[in-house]
């Protein structure tokens, strides 16, 4: 995989490139392990943006989220709101995470548009009663934490972007072809 170039770059001397890349490589081996893909494209430096719209209410943000290790609490208001759970009109505080995941899956996928989002956060009642209605939704979904985002690309097939998620180990993925939807989660790395 390629990594992308933030919105807005550093001039770096040679000297200074390699001290930040051995700075990086170390800091990554702290980082638990399903988190390093979607950290090892950030390079501590530059703003990351990403681009989504609410299926559902029609709502969007398109913005910078993250400049260098900095998430910017003002981005996060609006996503967060956008991301909220629409049927009972609650907010909560999505992973920043999961934000960063999308970056990344956008990027790999080479889409040109944003993301489409089905489903964000959801209140546990919501959840119960998305439960009844389909068999596909879990018990104790990521959703209800604000760890998992069900979405599409208008401009990328489904299975491509499958394989690019369940390619970036970053955490769970489950494909929904029938309802034209990919779940991505910021939970163990597994898939369905």
């Amino acid at each position: 995989m390629t990594t992308p170039t933030p919105v807005e770059e550093t001039d770096f001397s040679r000297r200074s490139f390699l001290g930040t890349g051995l700075m990086v490589a170390a800091g990554l081996m702290a980082v638990p392990a399903f988190m390093r893909p979607a950290i090892a494209y950030g390079q501590g430096y530059g703003a990351y943006k990403v681009a989504f719209r609410n299926a559902h209410t029609g709502e969007s943000f398109s913005g910078v989220y993250r400049v260098g290790n900095k998430y910017l609490p003002e981005a996060f208001e609006r996503i967060n709101h956008v991301l909220r759970d629409f049927r009972r009109n609650e907010v909560k505080m999505m992973d920043p995470r999961l934000v960063d995941i999308m970056y990344v899956l956008h990027f790999e996928s080479g889409s040109h548009k944003p993301f489409e989002i089905i489903s964000g956060y959801r209140s546990p009642k919501t959840n119960a009663i998305l439960r009844q209605a389909s068999t596909g939704v879990a018990k104790r979904s990521l959703h209800m934490e604000g760890k998992a985002v069900d979405l599409r690309l208008a401009d990328t097939s489904l299975s491509k972007l499958r394989r690019v998620a369940v390619e970036l180990q970053s955490g769970g993925v489950g494909f929904y072809p029938k309802s034209n939807f990919l779940h991505i989660d910021t939970g163990r790395v597994r898939q369905w």
